[in-house]
């Protein structure tokens, strides 16, 4: 393969890879008002619900913050789930 045959596959394929890139850009981009609203925080009744499955089902995000608040985590049991987690990790 000479030079001139090697500096064209390059060229071309350069220009492939950036047309692919000009056309499929827009795609990949946010609207305006799409990136205004990621940038405003948002309150926890308009989140909704999420689905927990199983016995639970879909539960309000505003129920699970309250049950969170009322119902702490013992420092305890966080530490606990850490170290379990690294055990069956190895």
């Amino acid at each position: 393969m000479s030079n001139s045959q090697i500096l064209l596959f390059c060229g071309i394929s350069l220009a492939i890879a950036l047309g692919l890139a000009a056309l499929l850009f827009p795609q990949a981009t946010m609207t305006d008002t799409q990136r205004a609203r990621l940038d405003t925080p948002q309150p926890a009744e308009s989140l909704g619900e999420i689905d927990l499955g199983g016995y639970f089902g879909k539960v309000k995000v505003t129920e699970l913050v309250d049950y969170y608040i009322s119902n702490p985590p013992d420092a305890d049991t966080a530490a606990r789930v850490i170290e379990e987690d690294r055990f069956g990790g190895c």
